[in-house]
């Protein structure tokens, strides 16, 4: 693993790559207040054994990216998708295979219908299509919700309040297939929230707007689509999936049994499964 941190007007990203650079390049994008590390290391790892290059980064207001004063984020999702371009820049690599999960499957919607010279593939992991009318699909679950709502009462510029409700969140985000780990998700937050320069800025994504300009423009996609879904996500339910793939004409959809809004290890398999047969 190599790491480099792109530069352009005031803006800092970190980034690490993984592979050969002389491999079919992919670009990583995560999700709301998730740092780069949440696209895990062996996952990255694997993709790299297949002769990909590899490349992940920490949004603005996570990780060792820039970040802003909480509350007052100076940047939209159209800001973030442009990041994304300007990631690719600095690495030399004209057009990439981009992968985004959750708030960064929507910043890897907008990359890709605002560049799409640059977007040679698009795969899109538990998230939402943007642009079209989803109020009559089923919404985050009421018990998500209920533990969201607890979020109110932590300090988030205290560390260790920060670790034990995202140990729960982990929990909450979690499917059915598989056994919750406890320890390894205690263990790995604690290395992102301490990682990060400033946890409390990650807040700011959730005042972030952006793509208004790109409304109905989903069925244009130019970039062949693979959507994966897992059936028990309760953040943004299976249809949601269901959704993009049947608004994009060629999309193919893996639907991940019991899988939730996660990368889970026992899942690993089939989603690089998925994606290399995607990509080749």
């Amino acid at each position: 693993m190599t790491e480099r941190n792109i530069k352009f007007d005031d803006v800092e990203i970190a980034t690490q790559a993984f592979g050969d650079p002389a491999h079919e390049p992919i670009l990583l994008i995560m999700g709301a207040m998730a740092s780069m590390l949440w696209w895990p290391d062996g996952f990255c790892q694997k993709l790299a054994a297949l002769k990909y290059y590899v490349i992940r980064y920490d949004n603005r207001d996570t990780g060792r990216s820039a970040i802003y004063e909480p509350g007052e984020p100076p940047y939209t999702m159209d800001d973030m998708a442009a990041d994304a371009v300007r990631v690719l820049d600095g690495y030399g690599i004209d057009r990439v295979n981009l992968i985004g999960m959750s708030l960064g499957g929507t910043i890897a919607q907008i990359a890709a219908l605002s560049y799409p010279e640059r977007v040679k593939t698009l795969t899109l992991m538990s998230t939402t299509p943007i642009g079209i009318d989803t109020s009559g699909l089923p919404h985050t679950t009421d018990a998500y919700m209920a533990h969201a709502a607890t979020g109110d009462a932590i300090d988030w510029t205290d560390n260790a309040q920060v670790i034990e409700f995202l140990v729960r969140d982990t929990r909450m985000i979690a499917g059915v297939a598989h056994t919750y780990d406890e320890g390894r998700a205690r263990a790995f937050v604690e290395r992102d929230v301490r990682r990060a320069k400033n946890f409390v800025s990650a807040t700011n994504h959730f005042m972030l707007r952006g793509g208004q300009a790109l409304k109905g423009k989903l069925a244009e996609l130019a970039a062949s689509l693979l959507v994966i879904h897992g059936t028990a996500d309760p953040i943004y339910p299976v249809e949601h999936g269901e959704l993009l793939a049947r608004t994009v004409r060629g999309a193919k959809l893996v639907r991940l049994e019991g899988g939730g809004h996660e990368i889970h290890p026992n899942d690993w398999e089939e989603i690089i499964f998925a994606i290399d047969a995607h990509l080749r």
